[in-house]
């Protein structure tokens, strides 16, 4: 078994099993105690997690610069006290089940004590509240790994990008080389979109061409083999890297990757100004209309409401508005109540399927749906014009 997580709690005693037990059992999980009194073993969708208490404090060697995580979630690391740790068995038919199993065992031990989860893999650390979503919320790979820029070189392309975390998933990491500042967000975008698929256990073949989702092509190379073709990359440079990696390369099997990153770099074009506002006077025209059709839906009605409004997120400290979509539940006293179709791209502060709440005056762009179908902009204006008053 692999240790995969540490829920640090604040407290140096351990939770009375019988607590732990009907609170498992509430949700049909198998809970079966440790021989020690402390520890136990959770079974539940063909997944097995062994749970052992450690009463002892952190390591002396545990520095924040080591984890990332909120700056409350690694004050708390430094605090704890005792320490809950969680191993399992990677699956090879459905990798993320056994994950989501022991994030449900962490998230029922912080329901009943102080602490955080430490995801030993990518070195990161998640407060309760952050448990609670990443299992409660569509699967966000960003949970789960982190991504790590290193300048091994120099010139205009220094950069080494790869992944940590994929362990848990019974995968290799992730790398890429020869990139330059301008090229970080989309290798983020493009290895996070690589590494879910691995994720749930659909790794392309190895050195075969494979498309990405933008159209473009690329091929995955064992890191031992990829790496003897790196030119003026000193070998220290991997020093604590030792593990064996996944390397993006072109499908001629060479390090020039810009082509292949080209198409991601629109996913964070920013929309001109005059274009959003242009969007939002359109949008605005139509929400009586729009409104007035969502409110008479029928139970079985085939229409999905979708509305897009500005969102903050705060990458690395800084403050960028995202225009995001989020499908309408309920509509009350100028409150649109949504589910987020699609999360923010440069954090995690606004997952794909959360609740959210957009005021009427907010919106700048609607859109229809039906049957999973998305109607034309003549479909959706033929549609809200039969809803005005003659």
């Amino acid at each position: 078994m692999m240790e995969v997580y540490l829920v640090a709690i604040s407290r140096a005693s351990p939770i009375p099993l019988d607590e732990l037990r009907a609170a498992f059992e509430s949700e049909e999980m198998g809970f079966t105690p440790a021989a020690d009194g402390h520890g136990f073993t959770i079974e539940a969708e063909e997944s097995r997690v062994e749970v052992v208490f450690e009463q002892r404090p952190a390591p002396v060697d545990w520095t924040p610069d080591m984890f990332s995580g909120s700056e409350p979630s690694l004050e708390s690391l430094t605090r704890a006290r005792a320490f809950y740790r969680f191993a399992f068995e990677s699956s090879s038919t459905q990798p993320t089940v056994p994950v989501f199993v022991a994030l449900m065992c962490a998230r029922i031990v912080l329901a009943h004590v102080d602490g955080v989860l430490v995801d030993i893999t990518s070195s990161k650390v998640h407060e309760s509240e952050d448990v609670a979503e990443i299992t409660e919320l569509d699967f966000d790979i960003r949970d789960h790994v982190n991504l790590h820029a290193v300048e091994v070189i120099e010139g205009e392309t220094p950069l080494w990008v790869h992944s940590h975390g994929m362990e848990k998933f019974g995968a290799r990491d992730l790398e890429i080389f020869h990139l330059g500042e301008q090229d970080l967000l989309p290798a983020e975008a493009f290895l996070h979109e690589l590494c879910t698929d691995l994720a749930f256990g659909q790794e392309p073949p190895l050195r075969k061409e494979m498309g990405t989702s933008e159209g473009q092509t690329f091929m995955l190379v064992p890191s031992e083999e990829a790496r003897t073709n790196l030119l003026g990359v000193p070998l220290e440079a991997f020093e604590g890297h030792e593990g064996l990696f996944l390397t993006v390369v072109s499908p001629q099997g060479r390090h020039n990757t810009a082509e292949l990153l080209r198409p991601f770099r629109e996913r964070f074009a920013q929309e001109p100004t005059e274009q959003t506002e242009a969007m939002r006077l359109e949008a605005q025209a139509h929400l009586p209309a729009f409104k007035a059709r969502f409110l008479r839906r029928g139970l079985m009605e085939p229409l999905t409401f979708l509305v897009r409004a500005p969102f903050e997120t705060h990458p690395e400290g800084s403050t960028v508005t995202e225009q995001l979509w989020s499908e309408v539940l309920s509509w009350e006293e100028g409150i649109i109540v949504g589910r987020l179709v699609d999360g923010a791209v440069h954090t995690t502060e606004w997952r794909k399927g959360a609740h959210v709440e957009v005021a009427e005056a907010d919106v700048n762009a609607l859109a229809l749906s039906r049957e999973g179908r998305t109607l034309e902009e003549d479909e959706v204006r033929a549609l809200l014009n039969a809803e005005r008053p003659m």
